[in-house]
């Protein structure tokens, strides 16, 4: 295993796609969302708006980036065929918005989550620059949507959640918004249109200044509709999902990548050094001493809340690893890279199956045979190799 290797991390990249590939494929419409560790599928009738997208981003990316110009048109294929279903079973004209979760084609929940919308975002973008032309329209119109239901303009964020009837909620979320930031940078480099890099730019700002009396600048996850931190919310639930309590070792690294990527669009000397602060702070706090690998959760005085490993987690921060020691030529990323690489090596990755497991114990024991469950594509451990092969060829 080197790591420093691009051909490696390619090879890794199509190993984790095969997986996938064609398996997760349903001919009736969109994909699959849930496998075992041998790739059986255990649920074929539910579906998440995030995994729908993200599987459009993770066939759009494999094609632009790993396919020759013989094979590409055949996961460009897929990537539409994601893409109608995200308009055609997700889509629900009635409230004019996408059903968070299906059942057998049926509305299971039609709240609608900014966090949902900004991959969709995602998913339009990435198949964008891919070459599906067709695909850039739903970049303007999700955009407007974004702007419509959720924009905050006196915070300079998006609000996070609304019934089906697009009644505000009064929680309010970094996550969703990390994740706008993410879908926006997408969007600026599939139009060239500045007003999607400004966006991305005022939603770190805004939530960087939000944090600043944090001695390390950490990211808190939850907020109410003045956008004052909710200390307690989820408390009692410090694995849910999407909002789980506490300090998250990966947000505040995969802010670091975001604000990396940033820089790179907006040179911009504070974004580096505030990415150092966070993701080495991170780190240093959240490595697990006795058993390796980074944990989820902090606690406010920066103790280990919980201990498990999660694999966004350690790909995440192998990214900002390496976009660190790229941009300021400091071998203590790269020793971070390496180190956060060994681990997920030896204990996150199936090298009999393939692709990554969900989530480990403190002492790096699986929970279940349940690999990939709705949510879990393997877009973040693609995507990581993908950023740090870009930033290996460029060095």
């Amino acid at each position: 295993m080197n790591c420093l290797d691009p051909e490696f991390l390619q090879r890794h990249i199509k190993r984790t796609m095969s997986f996938y590939h064609p398996g997760a494929i349903d001919p009736s419409g969109g994909f699959y969302h849930y496998f075992r560790d041998d790739g059986e599928v255990y649920n074929a009738s539910h579906r998440h708006l995030v995994s729908s997208a993200r599987f459009v981003v993770t066939y759009a990316r494999y094609a632009r980036h790993h396919c020759s110009v013989t094979d590409a048109p055949e996961y460009l294929r897929w990537a539409r065929h994601g893409l109608a279903y995200l308009e055609n079973a997700h889509f629900q004209t009635r409230y004019q918005g996408y059903a968070w979760t299906l059942n057998s084609s049926d509305v299971e929940d039609q709240t609608h989550h900014c966090y949902g919308l900004a991959f969709v975002l995602l998913a339009y973008a990435e198949a964008t620059l891919a070459g599906i032309e067709e695909a850039r329209e739903g970049i303007g119109r999700v955009h407007a949507m974004l702007q419509k239901r959720f924009w905050e303009p006196q915070w300079q964020r998006f609000a996070d959640e609304a019934d089906c009837h697009w009644q505000l909620s009064d929680y309010r979320g970094q996550n969703a918004n990390m994740h706008a930031c993410e879908a926006l940078i997408s969007a600026y480099d599939a139009t060239g249109e500045s007003r999607y890099l400004d966006q991305a730019l005022s939603i770190a700002h805004s939530l960087l200044k939000a944090n600043r009396d944090n001695p390390h600048g950490w990211i808190w996850e939850h907020y109410d509709h003045q956008w004052r931190r909710d200390l307690d919310y989820n408390r009692d639930d410090p694995q849910h999902l999407f909002r789980p309590w506490g300090y998250q070792v990966g947000h505040q690294t995969e802010w670091a990548k975001l604000l990396v990527l940033l820089a790179e669009r907006r040179p911009d000397s504070r974004l580096i050094e505030t990415a150092e602060r966070l993701f080495l702070s991170a780190v240093e706090a959240g490595w697990d001493a006795d058993h390796g690998g980074l944990v989820y959760g902090l606690d406010l005085d920066g103790r280990t809340c919980d201990g498990d490993k999660y694999f966004w987690v350690q790909a995440e921060s192998f990214a900002a690893a390496a976009m660190l020691g790229a941009h300021t030529g400091k071998a203590v990323y790269w020793r971070w890279y390496r180190q956060l690489w060994d681990y997920s090596w030896q204990h996150m990755i199936d090298h009999r199956y393939g692709a990554w497991y969900r989530i480990l114990s403190a002492d790096n024991r699986k929970y279940s045979d349940e690999k990939s469950p709705a949510g879990k594509v393997d877009y973040h451990t693609m995507g990581a190799c993908q950023d740090v092969i870009r930033v290996l060829n460029n060095r």
